[in-house]
C-alpha cells in the first residue's frame, strides 16, 4: 500500500511537470488556408530595386492579428536577407500575443554606411523601413491605434527627431549632413564628411590621397 502510493504521488508530480512545462511553451497561431493581407512597396537607397512587403492578418477574438510576412524583390543578391527576414517576423508573429517590440528592435540595426532622411526622419538602415511599413500596416488595420490628431508619436528615442528641427537640403545630401559612417580602420561610428573627404576623427583614416 506505501510503494502504492509513493508511486503515484511520483507519477502525479511528473504529470504537474508536463503541463507547467506545456503551459509556459508559447501559444503557436496555425495559418488558416486563406487569410488578408496588404503589400506595401518600399523604395529605399539602401536597395538597387523596388521591395514588396506583404503582411497578413486574421482575426482573433474579434480583433485583428499579424500571422506572416513577405518580403520580395527581383534583386536576387538580397534574397537570402529577405528569406531570413520573413521567417523570423512570422515566427514573431504567430508566437507573441504583442509584437510591437520588434518594430524597435529593426529600427536599432545601423547600416555601417550610415542612412538618409525620409519625411522628416533619419532612417538608420533597411531594416528600419521594414519596421516602417510595419507599423504603417498595424495601424492601417486598427492593430496599433493612431495617435489622436496632435498628438506626437511615440516612438524610440534613437529614431525620433526634434520636433522643431527642419531638415533643410544640405542635410538632405549625404555629402553635406553631419552623420558620422563606421571607419574602416578602427571600426568605430566616427568616420564624416568634412571639406569634400571622409576622414576618421578616431584614428584619422582618409581615403583622400595625402
Amino acid at each position: 500500500m506505501l510503494n502504492y502510493s509513493k508511486e503515484y504521488r511520483i507519477r502525479e508530480k511528473k504529470t504537474e511537470k508536463k503541463d507547467a512545462e506545456r503551459q509556459a511553451q508559447p501559444l503557436v497561431l496555425k495559418r488558416p488556408d486563406v487569410v488578408d493581407a496588404k503589400v506595401y512597396k518600399i523604395k529605399s537607397p539602401f536597395v538597387k530595386f523596388n521591395v514588396y512587403v506583404t503582411l497578413g492578418y486574421i482575426m482573433e477574438y474579434g480583433h485583428k492579428r499579424p500571422i506572416e510576412i513577405f518580403i520580395n524583390s527581383k534583386d536576387l543578391t538580397h534574397s537570402a536577407q529577405y528569406a531570413v527576414l520573413t521567417r523570423l517576423i512570422s515566427a514573431i508573429f504567430r508566437r507573441a500575443g504583442d509584437a510591437q517590440f520588434i518594430l524597435e528592435e529593426l529600427r536599432s540595426i545601423y547600416d555601417p554606411n550610415g542612412g538618409y532622411f525620409k519625411d522628416g526622419k533619419y532612417i538608420h538602415s533597411f531594416y528600419s523601413e521594414v519596421a516602417d511599413v510595419i507599423e504603417r500596416f498595424f495601424r492601417d488595420e486598427g492593430i496599433l491605434q493612431a495617435p489622436e490628431q496632435g498628438e506626437q508619436i511615440s516612438l524610440p528615442i534613437k529614431t525620433q527627431l526634434s520636433s522643431v528641427h527642419t531638415v533643410t537640403d544640405e542635410e538632405d545630401d549625404p555629402t553635406m549632413n553631419n552623420t558620422f559612417k563606421i571607419c574602416p580602420e578602427c571600426n568605430n561610428r566616427t568616420m564624416k564628411y568634412d571639406n569634400g573627404c571622409e576622414f576618421c576623427v578616431q584614428c584619422g583614416y582618409t581615403k583622400c590621397d595625402k
